[in-house]
């Protein structure tokens, strides 16, 4: 069984982010996004002022603003000018429950607070002053939105030295270009309805799968999302569209680095033990007794996997709305929803908003969930991951 929804995506040519331009459309936005598409005179008071009084009962500290969507000002004027084109190019005549059109910043802001708190629809309503209807409508066309004017925010880097350079800074693999995991994401379904069961996970959970890569800042590099929870690690990947490129040769096909005279080692990634050992996928070792050099590869393997844990736990922390369990969701549009959460993950370390970041952070991003194995391995990625032991254990050794 497939994800039940896959993203249609037009080809394009890689689109590098540039922070400048970022920083240029936000402040084009925050300037005129009020302008397009309601009556200005209705805007005499700067929005972020009146938007701050009406969900805090008065006060316009820009914490508050902060602290309700946990992103900067900064980012919401650049996220309003990734959709502004598609939120007025087809005017809804959204508006409140007293009549009053909803500007670009307003649907914007009722979106995020659906995506970053998870609350209900009709939580959101009351908060913002509109029906449920309303609030679902403008989410779901953000979603849509971002899903096509925010693409070039995740994406396979064309280069990956510096990624390359990172990981073997924090870790010392050498030749890494990023860590593998997968997150469930819990849903409350009917029991009593069959079709339901192949959404059951070990866990005894109603859950979806996301599968990610991530390079060592945490950012997204791939991600699929989707999959039943009743299906294992392995089989999740084997069928995702990056496996399939890997083996085609059309990632992780770049330089290899000399680990001996006779050794070559490819790039490859990082994933805990639910994955299988394969030639561009190294898993720790298992089991006991484990020899000194076994222990310190597995000790530095995890140091490399840290990154995928902690985007994982930064990315269901700031988009509430996948954490917890979610009340019988739509399944045909929750991975797209997953995606999008995904892209404005990735849009914060882009923006370098630094919002929140002084919380502490938790490296469960799956609560209660135990560690899965698996036997799958490649006999030849068996002896390599051992020349790869030995050697570090050397060079630790004769530090």
């Amino acid at each position: 069984m497939g994800p039940i929804k896959t993203i249609k995506k037009k080809k394009r040519a890689e689109k590098k982010v540039d922070r400048n331009v970022l920083l240029a459309a936000a402040a084009t936005t925050s300037a005129s996004a009020n302008d397009d598409d309601d009556d200005s005179s209705s805007q005499s008071l700067d929005w972020w002022d009146g938007f701050s009084r009406r969900i805090s009962g008065g006060s316009t500290d820009p914490k508050t603003f902060e602290s309700v969507f946990k992103i900067s000002r900064k980012t919401f004027d650049y996220i309003c000018s990734l959709v502004k084109a598609d939120f007025t190019a087809k005017p809804a005549n959204f508006s409140d429950s007293n009549g009053k059109p909803l500007s670009l910043n307003d649907r914007v802001a009722v979106a995020l607070r659906r995506l970053g708190s998870g609350e209900s629809l009709s939580v959101i309503g009351e908060t913002f002053g509109m029906n449920q209807s309303t609030v679902s409508q403008i989410t779901w066309r953000f979603v849509e939105s971002m899903e096509e004017r925010a693409m070039h925010h995740l994406s396979w880097p064309s280069k990956l030295d510096e990624i390359k350079s990172k990981f073997e800074k924090i870790s010392g693999l050498p030749n890494c270009c990023g860590a593998i995991d997968i997150t469930h994401i819990v849903m409350n379904l009917p029991a009593v309805e069959p079709s339901n069961k192949v959404w059951l996970d070990g866990e005894k959970n109603f859950s979806m799968i996301l599968q990610a890569v991530v390079d060592p800042d945490m950012r997204f590099l791939d991600v699929i999302a989707g999959w039943p929870g009743s299906l294992s690690d392995d089989v999740v990947l084997k069928n995702s569209g990056f496996f399939k490129l890997v083996e085609k040769g059309k990632r992780l096909n770049g330089e290899k680095f000399q680990l001996s005279e006779r050794t070559e080692l490819r790039e490859y990634l990082v994933g805990d033990s639910g994955f299988p050992l394969l030639p561009w996928l190294l898993t720790p070792y298992q089991g006991k007794p484990m020899s000194v050099s076994q222990t310190e590869f597995n000790k530095r393997h995890s140091e490399a996997r840290k990154a995928t844990q902690m985007a994982f736990s930064k990315l269901k922390d700031r988009w509430r709305i996948i954490n917890g369990v979610m009340w019988m969701p739509d399944r045909n549009r929750l991975p797209r929803i997953i995606f999008v959460c995904c892209l404005l993950h990735n849009i914060l370390i882009d923006m370098d908003d630094q919002t929140l970041d002084d919380q502490p952070l938790s490296q469960q991003h799956d609560m209660n969930y135990r560690q899965r194995s698996c036997k799958l391995v490649d006999e030849a990625s068996s002896v390599l991951r051992d020349e790869l032991s030995d050697q570090l254990w050397g060079k630790n050794s004769s530090a």
